[in-house]
């Protein structure tokens, strides 16, 4: 679908947020603390290390190119170019803030981890958001979701980082600033996570009972859950059954549960987590669904 010039400016615009929030969680919690730092922004910290004249920047953007040149048939159009935007400003931020701003190492190295994967996560999941990466890891991770759709992006992220703060461990000989790093990154995963599919995870219910239109009567009126009726048959009775199949909010289990127990307290009910529900009174469908 085509976007509007105003939209590609407010697209752009959360680009330019996002990377900027990127870029602070590196300078202000993980570098100045010695923390490692996951994907090609960790394997930098490793040649910044050693050549202190090649920044992190630079040579984050270095590694991408490669990165870049593998996957761009399969980002498409938009993406490759909202991802080397992205990129590109994450980088020179990078560059810039250690420049103007002199960050001092915290003292305490756990709310370093605390404040770094919270700013981390939320920085690259309103980069996703947009349809876009900053390259890197999350170039691999996107390129595997094509594959492993079921997948959220913050346990791929997640494998990918943690190769590489091993690396990093390595040549700093220092475990303490790859556990550190480990934390971090966890904490960005779920952050990020909340950021791309919500804070109010949905749940799915499977009631069976005797009184199933009893209760699916209540939970379509008073709780304003729509509810499917599935066939289904009792393995010991052989009597056919109808199962409600119900999609609802975690903030209304209590009341689920509540109602279920009222009507029929035998009644035989499944509650499972559901990685994300699309549809009316839920999320909505979007190109480039994460």
């Amino acid at each position: 679908m085509k976007r509007t010039p105003a939209e590609l400016v407010k697209n752009y615009i959360w680009i330019l947020i996002g990377s900027a929030v990127y870029a602070l969680a590196f300078d202000w919690c993980f570098s100045p603390n010695g923390i490692a730092f996951g994907g090609v922004t960790g394997l930098a910290q490793i040649v910044n290390f050693f050549l202190p004249q090649a920044t992190v920047g630079v040579m984050v953007i270095v590694f991408n190119v490669p990165l870049f040149l593998a996957g761009w048939k399969l980002l498409g159009g938009h993406m490759l170019v909202s991802s080397l935007v992205a990129m590109a400003l994450s980088s020179v931020l990078i560059d810039l803030f250690n420049l103007w701003i002199d960050f001092p190492p915290m003292e305490d190295l756990l709310l370093a981890c605390l404040v770094g994967g919270v700013l981390l996560g939320a920085g690259i999941g309103i980069i996703f958001l947009q349809g876009a990466t900053t390259g890197g890891t999350e170039i691999v991770a996107k390129l595997l979701k094509l594959k492993l759709a079921w997948l959220p992006m913050g346990k791929l992220l997640l494998i990918a980082d943690l190769t590489v703060v091993a690396a990093v461990a390595l040549v700093f000989r220092n475990i303490d600033s790859a556990l550190y790093g480990i934390v971090g990154i966890f904490i960005s995963t779920k952050v990020m996570d909340g950021v791309l599919y919500g804070l109010d995870t949905a749940k799915v219910a499977y009631i069976i009972s005797d009184k199933s239109e009893e209760i699916a009567r209540v939970i379509m009126d008073d709780l304003d859950r729509s509810v499917t009726y599935l066939e289904g048959e009792g393995g010991y009775s052989g009597q056919s059954k109808k199962v409600i199949l119900c999609a609802f909010k975690q903030r209304q289990i209590v009341e689920i549960k509540e109602t279920v127990r009222r009507i029929d307290p035998v009644a035989f009910m499944i509650v499972t987590a559901s990685h994300e529900v699309l549809g009316e009174g839920f999320g909505s469908y979007h190109n480039n669904d994460l």
